[in-house]
């Protein structure tokens, strides 16, 4: 049994419905990481997200590209707001996952009012990345983002450039704020209609650490029961048409692809309702 797999947009790939969070392996050792390469092969998993700030994720997937070619769509990002700094970093990821080009290349945490209109102006990052386009070192262009205001600002971000993908949090404690529930609801029909990718985060957040001994490699503390991880992914793949961008976290990865292959059906509120109260799930973002 594997993943099934949907359009990714307009970019004429079927990726499977739960992506690779390349995050998982910035701070792994290459065994770990090529073991984690047989659990994303096992489950069917074909598309890699990775960034430049993901620290050794992009050269731990190197061995893989190499080792399967043309097996998975390739994303990775870029954190630099200006043209020059971007196209720098840009061949940096290149040359560390060796490669000559990738899918999609993301503008990453696009969030800081004068960081998007410094990478969205003339001279700002997305000239590098349109440059880039042309050039065939990236064939599409995304954008990324955290926070109660990011899908707010990925709106605002459709109507500046014509982005192939973005990338926010979705969970079903973040959709119970009302200003985030009506903004993402609404770029989500912006993305249906330009046939735009929606990629979402943070499925599995149980709550902030606060203080609490770290017991595993996401800045959240997230779910670890399966029968909880089952509910949380089973509610993201409920909804049509978005994409579940797998935990940072090596361990919990194979819990997360486990409840993707057996999703049949989204949960009712109730029983989301049952895993807030009973795991005391808190806002990641207030």
């Amino acid at each position: 049994m594997t993943l099934p797999l949907a359009p990714f947009g307009r970019m004429g790939h079927q990726s499977s419905r739960v992506l690779f969070g390349g995050a998982a392996l910035g701070e792994v050792s290459q065994d770990v990481a090529d073991r984690t390469l047989e659990v994303l092969l096992r489950h069917g998993v074909n598309h890699l997200d990775v960034a430049a700030g993901y620290g050794e994720a992009e050269v731990r997937i190197r061995p893989w590209l190499q080792r399967e070619p043309g097996k998975f769509f390739l994303a990775t990002k870029t954190g630099q707001r200006s043209k020059k700094g971007a196209r720098e970093e840009l061949n940096r990821s290149l040359d560390r996952m060796g490669v000559d080009h990738v899918d999609l290349w993301q503008l990453h945490s696009l969030a800081d009012p004068i960081e998007w209109d410094t990478a969205l102006s003339p001279d700002g990052a997305i000239e590098a990345a349109v440059q880039a386009r042309e050039e065939g070192l990236v064939r599409f262009i995304g954008v990324t983002g955290h926070g109660t205001q990011i899908a707010a600002n990925h709106r605002r971000s459709l109507e500046r450039f014509d982005f192939d993908s973005v990338l926010l949090p979705f969970n079903y404690l973040t959709m119970q704020l009302p200003y985030y529930a009506e903004n993402f609801n609404a770029l989500a029909a912006a993305c249906a209609e330009r046939n735009v990718a929606v990629q979402t985060i943070k499925s599995i957040a149980l709550s902030p650490w606060l203080g609490r001994k770290r017991t595993r490699t996401t800045w959240y503390e997230p779910l670890d029961r399966q029968e909880d991880i089952d509910l949380a992914v089973w509610w993201v793949l409920g909804r049509p048409g978005v994409f579940l961008n797998s935990v940072g976290d090596v361990d919990l990865l194979p819990r997360v692809l486990d409840a993707a292959e057996r999703f049949s059906a989204r949960p009712s509120d109730a029983e989301m309702q049952a895993l807030v109260e009973r795991s005391r799930l808190a806002p990641l973002f207030v």
